[in-house]
């Protein structure tokens, strides 16, 4: 039999799902609180209510099973469908909390065991460590920003995989398109002559450079984008060595982007 959540244990999972910006609204926490079958304390502030509701039902019942499946239903992909953005973010923060617990939701919305965290957050250590490397390879300023607690709360994955995002977000701010992907890549730094240019592109060295850039770019978004959060992604354990790795050559695409120029269009 599982032991039961701690206080502290539930305020922290209470936190993650209640977040003022990243966390479910009041309509979906009446919703789920109903269809998990747990007293809805209603008029009071999102992270108190789902606290005092996780409270309620745990003295009573003498177990979390309502608990775990307000969260299971709460995360499941499907649900946001419509808002694929709000996904991660929440569930980022969800896998924080629950690390005190020994449990993570992984993006499949799947619940998992994991190992405790004891003391303070393991996660807010090793993002320490982490953003402290980076900063000593003088890594771009916008790839910092993901080495986060949240982000690597269970490996080291999500901090790459959105530092890989920033890039195609800062190719379709920098163009205006909406594309993601190969394809955006293609639209961006592809073509004669590309919508942003590393180079003067004149010579057939310059061009190859261009396609190598763009190529690389590629295999970097198909390494880490997911786009459909339904998905399952292959499970892939990734260390602190390989993080900094991959963050650093994010790094070097963040900094070509940014000196890319768009050339005229005859």
């Amino acid at each position: 039999m599982h032991k039961l959540f701690t206080q502290a244990q539930l305020e922290a999972i209470a936190d993650a799902l209640g977040h003022t910006s990243e966390g479910l609204t009041g309509g979906e926490i009446q919703h789920l609180l109903a269809s998990s079958k747990m007293t809805d304390p209603s008029s009071i502030t999102k992270r108190i209510r789902i606290y005092n509701a996780f409270v309620e039902s745990q003295n009573t019942k003498k177990n979390r099973t309502h608990i775990l499946e307000f969260i299971r239903l709460a995360m499941d992909p499907a649900r946001y469908s419509r808002e694929p953005g709000r996904y991660e973010p929440m569930r980022a923060l969800l896998n924080q909390g629950l690390a005190f617990a020994g449990l993570f939701v992984d993006e499949t919305g799947n619940l998992n065991e994991a190992k405790t965290v004891q003391t303070l957050p393991e996660a807010q250590r090793r993002a320490r460590d982490l953003k402290a490397d980076l900063e000593g390879r003088g890594v771009h300023p916008d790839v910092l920003e993901f080495c986060r607690s949240e982000l690597v709360v269970d490996n080291y994955f999500h901090a790459v995989q959105e530092a890989v995002k920033s890039v195609a977000d800062k190719m379709r701010s920098r163009t205006g398109l909406t594309n993601d992907g190969a394809t955006l890549v293609d639209r961006v730094l592809g073509g004669n002559p590309p919508l942003l240019a590393i180079n003067s592109n004149i010579s057939q060295s310059e061009r190859s450079e261009q396609s190598g850039f763009a190529n690389l770019v590629r295999g970097t978004f198909g390494m880490f984008r997911n786009p459909t959060a339904h998905e399952p992604r292959i499970k892939w354990e990734i260390t602190k060595e390989d993080a900094e790795d991959l963050l650093t050559i994010v790094s070097l695409i963040h900094r070509r982007i940014d000196k890319a120029h768009m050339p005229p269009r005859v």
